[in-house]
């Protein structure tokens, strides 16, 4: 891969289709994200609320003209740690043809930064238990799992334009 190549910048709308089949193409996106033409409305409400969010970034690593990556850095003001900001990383994904050529450790190189510049004293995120190599990865870049994390997925009506 040709690094010098290689920019991040925030997504704009027609970025949205590219940034969904990212979502999917992997084992647990394939269960849970559905690509489509056109995509379902509820992509487009989620993707307008977190432009408009100052507090949210969606952020697409693109080489030439194509992305090839994408994740979401939302910064959480706390009353911990004296009153600080922390950064979450959420909705990582690099496309299946660049993985492991350094993308992933670029993007994430990139948001890290992009939260010290924000003024955060901390970034955070999760992984899925049954993503090993993610994991051993986030450990790479220094991340620890200093912490047990819990998710309660709530009952809601469908996502999609049923």
């Amino acid at each position: 891969m040709n690094e010098s190549n290689l920019t991040f910048r925030k997504a704009i709308r027609t970025d949205l289709e590219r940034i969904v089949q990212l979502l999917a193409d992997d084992p647990l996106g394939s269960k849970r994200e559905v690509v489509s033409t056109p995509l379902a409305s509820s992509y487009v409400r989620a993707f307008e609320a977190i432009v408009e969010d100052d507090n949210n970034e969606l952020v697409v690593a693109q080489q030439g003209s194509t992305i090839i990556g994408v994740l979401q850095l939302t910064f959480i003001p706390y009353l911990t740690h004296q009153g600080s900001w922390r950064a979450v990383i959420e909705g990582v994904r690099v496309a299946a043809e660049v993985r492991s050529t350094g993308v992933g450790k670029q993007l994430f190189t990139w948001a890290i930064r992009r939260a010290g510049e924000r003024g955060c004293r901390l970034v955070q995120l999760t992984s899925d238990k049954s993503r090993p190599d993610a994991i051993r990865f986030y450990e790479s870049l220094g991340f620890a799992a200093t912490h047990e994390g819990m998710k309660l997925q709530l009952a809601h009506g469908s996502a999609s334009d049923a």
